[in-house]
């Protein structure tokens, strides 16, 4: 990979940190006046920089359902690139809809930092505020709602399927959370997973799992990747290039498997993988924490 270099004063330490930004930009080689759709445009990390070598603004299309994130991204808006508030599927449909087409198209799963790091958000087992987890506040179910009105057979299912819990933990999790309901802070919720834990634990906190189970179902997070996968050659130019990042195994899966189709699809393929192997946060992106579990694939239309 060619390295494209970084202005670090765009993103000091202590603020959100896009992750693999240089081996986003290195792999999908944006070039002047390319047009770029940003489906998880978040804080702008990464559709700055693009849209810095770019300069194409006018044809560029961001895209976020958190109305934090949207109003982040007004300054790129102001030098003509068009926001989206909505989540990346109605987007999607929309902009293939208007037979909208692009050099670039990025998606990045991850919850954003200033999501987490905001305890009025509801993500982290962290920080004591509501349960809510909802990126677009917009939407009617919250974490809370799921916690408090699932049956315990459907909340074992989701941090089973979602959190990919030991079943035994799971177990204690799903009766702690019956016999305690209602349940309406992160704090609540994180003490009671954590009195359900046996043994001593390092480096990942007993809620992890179950925190990261309950936001993906709140927001639908693995539906909105099924969906996407197939559609994205259909938002792509010819030679469009396309990077997905993801930060778990349930979405590595998905685009690792969907890529791997297309690979193996011969002459039928719509995309050509332009990532064999994925570029992992853990060896590229070692000083950015946040990007310990990220990994990046890429693909180019054929």
């Amino acid at each position: 990979m060619s390295s494209i270099q970084l202005d670090t004063k765009e993103h000091p330490p202590h603020l959100h940190v896009p992750v693999l930004l240089e081996q986003s930009l290195s792999i999908l080689q944006p070039k002047k006046g390319e047009s770029y759709l940003d489906l998880t445009a978040g804080y702008g990390g990464h559709a700055k920089e693009f849209l810095k070598i770019t300069k194409n603004y006018k044809d560029s299309v961001l895209v976020d359902r958190d109305e934090f994130a949207i109003l982040n991204l007004k300054a790129l808006q102001a030098k003509g690139a068009e926001l989206m508030h909505t989540d990346f599927i109605s987007a999607t449909e929309k902009l293939i809809e208007e037979e909208k087409k692009f050099d670039i198209v990025f998606v990045d799963l991850g919850v954003s930092s200033p999501q987490l790091d905001k305890e009025e958000r509801g993500f982290s087992f962290n920080k004591d505020g509501p349960l809510d987890m909802r990126m677009d506040r917009r939407q009617d179910i919250s974490a809370a709602d799921i916690v408090n009105r699932a049956t315990p057979k459907e909340l074992e299912t989701i941090i089973a399927k979602y959190g990919e819990e030991k079943p035994a933990f799971t177990a204690r999790i799903v009766e702690a959370i019956r016999t305690n309901r209602p349940i309406r802070t992160t704090k609540e919720l994180s003490d009671l997973i954590l009195s359900q834990h046996r043994g001593g634990w390092q480096k990942t906190h007993p809620a992890t799992r179950t925190f990261q189970a309950l936001r993906i179902a709140t927001n639908e997070e693995i539906k909105q990747v099924e969906n996407l996968l197939p559609k994205l050659s259909k938002l792509l130019n010819n030679g469009g290039r396309v990077g997905i990042i993801s930060f778990h195994s349930l979405e590595d899966r998905l685009v690792k498997q969907y890529f791997k189709d297309q690979d193996e699809a011969g002459l039928e393929a719509s995309l050509k993988l332009l990532t064999k192997k994925p570029i992992d946060g853990a060896t590229y992106d070692v000083h950015n924490p946040r990007s310990r579990s990220a990994k990046l694939r890429a693909a180019v239309k054929k």
